[in-house]
């Protein structure tokens, strides 16, 4: 485990995510927000080899490809290790979607989330992409240009949880009225092509949620870092940023996102 960048309160670890939250607890490191992109899990969907191959070849050395018992027992373990780093009113912002040909996989995977863990969802906030990519050639099913934004705290924080909620005004009776956010965000898929991740996704969607749901100054965590796309939105916000990534290659192309906004 080594830190390829560390600089201005924004740390990235070549290291598995599991390994780090481990030594993050170990020293009673603590996080406010926990935002990240995971492995949709998807390598096993396609019927050809082509379809299979594009798939699986989305990251430069993770193949996305575990049964779907081992994913959903995989997300437990995930969200074991993010209950044992998450300061108490935590939100975990998690950005998920599924493969065209199992849409079903999602759906269990929230469910195990709600059933197997200490968390549950909150919220749900639409995505709207700004362009919708590949092209379409199912005869039957529409085209997607939404993914979806899961908010998820823990059971016993659901009417604390933090959020940047402003109040608006204040009734007779002293009860409070709170500004309208809408769980609608339209942002660019990426922040542009990358060879060793294919699944990114922008700094704009990152930089929108945490204005919702984090302060400057306060700790996100992103367990699977990539190409920097969180640290980079936390670095224009002046949020502090701990990210994991167990590819090097990602973690150098990370390296230098940053150090360009220096």
């Amino acid at each position: 485990m080594k830190a390829t960048y560390n600089k201005d309160d924004i740390k990235i670890f070549n290291a598995d995510c599991f390994e780090l939250m481990e030594k993050m607890n170990g020293k009673q490191m603590k996080v406010n927000t926990i935002m990240t992109s995971p492995p949709y899990n998807t390598g096993r969907t396609g019927q050809s080899q082509r379809s299979i191959d594009n798939y699986e070849n989305r990251y430069d050395i993770h193949l996305d490809n575990m049964t779907e018992d081992e994913y959903l027992e995989w997300t437990v373990k995930l969200f074991n290790g993010y209950d044992s780093i998450l300061i108490e009113n935590g939100n975990i912002l998690y950005n998920i979607s599924y493969g065209s040909e199992n849409p079903n996989i999602l759906w269990r995977t929230i469910n195990e989330i709600i059933v197997n863990t200490p968390f549950m969802i909150a919220d749900n906030i639409i995505w709207k992409k700004k362009s919708a990519l590949p092209n379409n050639v199912s005869p039957n099913k529409i085209t997607r240009i939404v993914e979806y934004v899961f908010v998820i705290v823990r059971k016993t924080e659901f009417k604390t949880f933090n959020t940047n909620k402003q109040i608006k005004t204040i009734g007779k009776n002293g009860q409070n009225f709170y500004e309208n956010i809408f769980n609608f965000v339209e942002a660019k898929n990426n922040d542009g092509s990358c060879k060793l991740n294919k699944a990114t996704y922008s700094s704009e969607l990152c930089e929108k949620l945490l204005a919702i749901y984090t302060k400057e100054g306060e700790i996100v965590f992103d367990s699977f870092m990539g190409t920097g796309t969180t640290a980079v939105a936390c670095k224009n916000l002046n949020i502090k940023c701990i990210g994991s990534e167990l590819s090097e290659g990602q973690c150098n192309f990370a390296k230098e996102r940053l150090e360009a906004l220096e």
